[in-house]
């Protein structure tokens, strides 16, 4: 389903990414505590009238480094871009919050992160909820509520402070809006903590809190439009676990999950889930999902097929600690020292030797393609297609057949064929009918 456009190799491990709402960037927080921000380069497929022209997108094909600093003293935890991307926010080890431009990189304003005991309290995630709110959680399990005025931290001491779960918050996912509200903001969000889910209510506080479901919740996405047979618009929430499942949730009945769908298997439980996100549907024509395993692999998951449809490599030891789709629809993973860049596979649908050809397929000889770009921090997006392009045309004779269709294919798979050489023959020789 995907291909991969271009590595991007970084100075340290990623711990967090964030993606621009309706831009073009890119921002990654490293181990190092140095926050990074990129300008990915305009899709290829973007006609010259629809093109960006604003002053955060100058069309080349590279991806540029906007700027980088030393955030934090400690590693970077955690970035969140605000609703309407014009602001910027920082977590990190050394108890900070910070707000800064995400063109300039310069700081507006700085808070100290509120601890409820005697020692500091380390982040763990920022999620912008609306304009006005920020939710922060640490380490402790807290979960703070932030009052953002005019975009700036105002106080250090927060709205709110609400102990969802026992342990640090792995995931907040805001439900949708329910129909009477006039702000068109989430007012309720799921969130993760060590075994359990719970839902939380910007006025109420804790509404529920699931069952211990004796294995790690990791991360959470919402899919609208599915759910039980009396309630399809209803929505589910899809759970990643430390155990390579993924459990799915009604809307609404959060004692306990409805379904699974085993992602990745293992004798004692698969790998870890660290990250999902929906494939927009006018990508995936279905409700499809992206999940980043801890093996380094991309799995796409078919929800409606209950099944994993596809395979893609990120890295070969790292986890994937951060997926999301940009402005343009491309597809970014984070992890390691690297991120990726992927696109919607141009070559769905081919066919080789008679067989459809899979997307694990496309995605390894993809990765093939991309290596050499790991040594250049600068990548064009068109060199990276070229690359791949000739890897291909060196590779096996599978893609050989794949002009001439599938029946040639199966043909000459089996052995020797009768060829029409056309009038001239195999040596030139004019052939005419009636005198052979």
């Amino acid at each position: 389903m995907f291909e991969n456009l271009c590595t991007l190799p970084l100075s340290a491990d990623i711990f967090t990414q964030v993606i621009h709402p309706t831009e073009p960037l890119l921002g990654v927080g490293l181990s190092t505590g140095h926050v990074q921000c990129f300008r990915l380069p305009a899709s290829d497929r973007i006609s010259e009238d629809d093109a960006d022209v604003s002053v955060l997108s100058d069309g080349k094909a590279t991806i540029d480094t906007i700027w980088r600093t030393r955030r934090h003293k400690g590693s970077c935890r955690s970035l969140a871009f605000s609703k309407d991307g014009s602001a910027l926010y920082s977590a990190g080890t050394d108890y900070l919050l910070k707000h800064f431009s995400p063109v300039t990189g310069q700081v507006a304003s700085k808070i100290a992160i509120p601890s409820t005991k005697a020692v500091p309290d380390s982040p763990s995630l920022l999620h912008v909820l609306s304009p006005q709110t920020l939710l922060l959680a640490c380490d402790s399990g807290a979960l703070h509520l932030l009052d953002l005025r005019d975009g700036a931290l105002a106080a250090s001491k927060p709205q709110q402070t609400h102990f969802p779960h026992d342990d640090f918050v792995s995931s907040i996912t805001p439900l949708p809006p329910s129909s009477e509200s006039t702000s068109g903001y989430s007012k309720q969000w799921i969130s993760t903590g060590g075994t359990t889910l719970a839902v939380t209510d910007l006025r109420r506080g804790v509404l529920v809190r699931s069952d211990d479901q004796e294995d790690e919740l990791l991360c959470t996405a919402f899919i609208s439009g599915m759910g039980p047979k009396t309630n399809r618009d209803n929505g589910i929430v899809a759970v990643g676990t430390g155990s390579g499942v993924l459990t799915l949730w009604d809307k609404g009945a959060w004692d306990d999950q409805q379904d699974r769908v085993v992602v990745d298997a293992g004798k004692g439980g698969g790998e870890s889930l660290d990250c999902v996100v929906q494939i927009p549907e006018e990508i995936a024509r279905g409700k499809k999902v992206v999940v980043g395993v801890g093996d380094g692999s991309l799995r796409i998951v078919d929800l409606m097929k209950r099944e994993v449809e596809g395979h893609l490599r990120h890295d070969d030891i790292e986890a994937v600690v951060g997926l999301g789709f940009d402005c343009q629809g491309r597809l970014i993973s984070g992890g390691g020292q690297t991120v990726k860049i992927w696109e919607e596979s141009r070559l769905l649908g081919r066919v080789i030797d008679g067989e459809e050809e899979t997307d694990s397929e496309l995605a390894d000889s993809d990765d093939e393609g991309a290596e050499p770009d790991q040594e250049t921090q600068n990548n064009t997006a068109n060199g990276n297609k070229a690359k791949r392009s000739a890897s291909r045309d060196s590779g096996d004779d599978s893609s050989d057949s794949d002009d001439d269709g599938a029946a040639s294919g199966r043909k000459r798979k089996k052995g020797k064929v009768n060829v029409d050489l056309g009038p001239h023959g195999a040596h030139g020789v004019l052939r005419i009918k009636g005198l052979d």
